[in-house]
């Protein structure tokens, strides 16, 4: 039987871990932690860090090579291909390290139910006849992180709010009734395909890390700018997690 506990350890500030964050890495038996290339080492560097600060029991921490996603396949089937061959390497991890069973922890960027498939993964290997619990401990959000370093509330009132992909608002996912739309997952500044007349964005990256950088305004008057200074931090770190609130003015439809 595996105990898994799925964590949410919010955006890159270590003081957004909660009390029961902490509580739930200091019962786990095993923490994984994976290694997603050099260009991200400052990712494994923070959950180091986190690991190094509040654990103060004999919990341990093994760290693993995550698989990379296939990005020459068709978009749906390279990510089925993905998590099936990280379901496999949490599987070995699991065989090596908690052979008899035991509560396993993983640190999740963020919150484990928002655009991220930590979730999904964990169903594979349930469905593949592991014996599993899966619990979560929720996580600030990067959405929460942006609105509260803007300063804007994430609806208008008595609005809705969709929360999409730069894939989905390039194809045209946004409803004429719906003003705000918060775009995660967008690694080709999908807001340049929209007619910008009454759109204010809000744009953030490395929310909640030292380096965390912010843009807000008519999206006609900054996106060039963004589209600019996210390649040079891109460049600068050899990655980038990006995302922005778009809102459009009710009188301009």
């Amino acid at each position: 039987m595996i105990d898994l506990h799925l964590i949410g350890i919010g955006t890159g500030n270590p003081d957004h871990l909660t009390r029961a964050a902490i509580a739930a890495m200091n019962a786990a038996d095993l923490i994984l932690l994976p290694r997603k290339g050099d260009a991200k080492s400052d990712l494994i560097d923070l959950r180091r860090t986190i690991c190094a600060d509040v654990l103060t029991g004999g919990t341990r921490v093994a760290e693993f090579d995550l698989p990379v996603r296939d990005t020459t396949a068709p978009y749906l089937r390279g990510v089925d291909q993905w998590h099936y061959a990280i379901a496999a390497a949490w599987n070995a991890q699991i065989t090596e390290h908690l052979p008899n069973g035991g509560r396993l922890a993983l640190l999740v960027w963020g919150d484990p139910s928002l655009y991220d498939s930590t979730l999904r993964i964990a169903d594979r290997l349930r469905a593949d006849g592991m014996t599993m619990t899966v619990t979560v401990e929720p996580g600030i959000t990067s959405l929460q992180v942006l609105t509260a370093a803007h300063a804007i509330p994430l609806n208008t009132v008595g609005a809705p709010v969709l929360v999409t992909t730069g894939r989905r608002l390039r194809a045209g996912e946004w409803p004429a009734d719906i003003d705000t739309v918060a775009v995660m997952l967008d690694g080709d500044c999908a807001f340049q395909t929209l007619d910008t007349a009454g759109v204010t964005i809000w744009w953030g990256a490395y929310l909640g890390m030292d380096h965390q950088a912010l843009i807000a305004g008519p999206l006609d008057v900054v996106a060039t700018q963004i589209v600019r200074t996210r390649a040079a931090l891109r460049e600068r770190h050899g990655w980038i997690m990006d995302i922005y609130l778009l809102r459009r003015d009710p009188q301009s439809g």
